[in-house]
């Protein structure tokens, strides 16, 4: 008897550099949980959308985005606040958490047993990297 598999919705990451606060403090390890269909519907009603469709990442980012260091509510204003390195890494994040699953492969070091994902899309010649 097989038992039935988990779903995993919410995935830990670290910034290259991260969110600094107002109080000076970096907060660089994070939570990003799987997108609903309400989380890509919704902002698409808000108005800073309609004068400006890059906005959406923002929004996007922020309704996904669970925790960022200490912080357990992140904003617009904090994702807004974001180097531009950590929100390319973002919203890569993003792109391959919520994208097809065929093309994301889960995989473990065979030094450290550390398990972590790659995205199947980027491999050129079939072979995964170093």
């Amino acid at each position: 008897m097989t038992t039935p598999a988990t779903l995993r919705t919410e995935h830990a990451f670290t910034l290259p550099r991260g969110y600094v606060g107002p109080d000076g403090a970096v907060h660089r390890e994070g939570v990003m949980r799987l997108a609903t269909a309400r989380d890509e519907i919704e902002p698409l009603r808000d108005p800073a959308v309609r004068q400006n469709e890059a906005y959406l990442a923002v929004l996007l980012l922020a309704r996904t985005v669970t925790r960022l260091g200490d912080l357990t509510e992140v904003t617009p204003s904090v994702i807004e606040e974001l180097f531009a390195v950590d929100f390319d890494h973002l919203q890569r994040l993003y792109e391959r958490l919520n994208a097809d699953a065929e093309l994301v492969g889960h995989i473990s070091c065979p030094a450290c047993a550390h398990e972590f994902e790659v995205d199947l899309s980027e491999i050129e010649d079939g072979r995964l990297g170093e």
